[in-house]
Formats: structure tokens, sequence, C-alpha cells
């Protein structure tokens, strides 16, 4: 499998993850936001030359008020920077298979360059309902805000996960 910048080449018409709101972005506005330098779409796809998306994520920059964070050493007066790690999806035929793990963890180690280059407190997911709340806490992420589908892990604590490049294209 491999993880790579979402390219005309690639077949946004078939991908299918279940959910209507997640494969329109996919099929209509994925490329439009990266052409706006609002958000990059990354997809897992099978192998080199492959075009069929088993899955994507897309990242942009953000900002969250610390005053729903936990963390003490926050300045309580003004919003932190955030990486947004949104619409995670994975296509029907490649559910179960491991793939929305490896997108997430594509993700957060490209967001661990970016932040050693530039401010990030934390990577923020919108998890679409508690299915997806559960797969995210599972790798450490907590709720917001009090918000149990705004779910946040530290910049630390993804640190520590070790995360290396595997089957990354573009990166």
């Amino acid at each position: 499998m491999l993880i790579q910048p979402l390219t005309r080449a690639h077949d946004r018409s078939g991908f299918d993850c279940g959910n209507e709101s997640l494969n329109r972005y996919l099929r209509e506005l994925a490329r439009q936001d990266a052409g706006r330098d609002l958000g990059i779409t990354f997809v897992a796809v099978g192998g080199p030359g492959e075009t069929r998306i088993l899955g994507y994520y897309m990242l942009t920059m953000s900002k969250v008020n610390p005053l729903g964070v936990p963390d003490k050493s926050l300045p309580p007066a003004r919003d932190v920077p955030v990486a947004l790690l949104g619409r995670l999806a994975v296509d029907r035929g490649s559910q179960g298979q491991g793939v929305g793990e490896r997108l997430l963890f594509d993700g957060l180690f490209r967001i661990q360059q970016i932040a050693s280059q530039m401010g990030s407190f934390a990577v923020v997911v919108d998890a679409l309902d508690q299915a997806a709340a559960r797969f995210y806490a599972k790798y450490g992420f907590k709720p917001l805000n009090d918000d149990p589908l705004h779910l946040y892990l530290s910049m630390k604590e993804a640190r520590k996960m070790g995360l290396r490049p595997h089957g990354i294209e573009g990166s």
C-alpha cells in the first residue's frame, strides 16, 4: 500500500466509504481545497501506478481554545495552533483491513514533520460518530472542550509513538 497526495490520476468516482458527505468531499471538493491551499488530501492505493483509492484523509492547520485542554502549560488567553487531520475514510471494500490505521499513522507522521518546522500543540480530529471516536481513542486521542466527538492528541504524545515513514510517496 502507498499513501500519496491526491492527483487527477486517482479514480475518485469509485470510492464509497458508506457516508455520502465523505464520498462527496473526495469526489467534488478535495482537489479544489488543495488548489486554494485550504487542505491537502492524501490517498491510499494498492501499489505503484494504481489509481483505485482505498482510503483517504485531509490535512490542514487550525486553532483551538486552550480552556478545554487539560494541559496547564498552555496560555489561557489565546488560541493555540493545531493540525487538523480531517475526513479520514476507508472504502467499503477495504474496511477492516488496517487501512484506517495506516492512514492515521501516515497523517501523524506527516504532522510531526510539519510541527518540527512550525508550531502545533496537537493533532485534532472531528469524529463522525461514537465508533469513529473509539477508533481515535485507541491511539490516545482525548475529548476536547468536553465534546466526545472533537478529539485531540498532543504533539508530545504523538512523538512518543515513534512513527516512521512506511509506504509513503511524496514525503
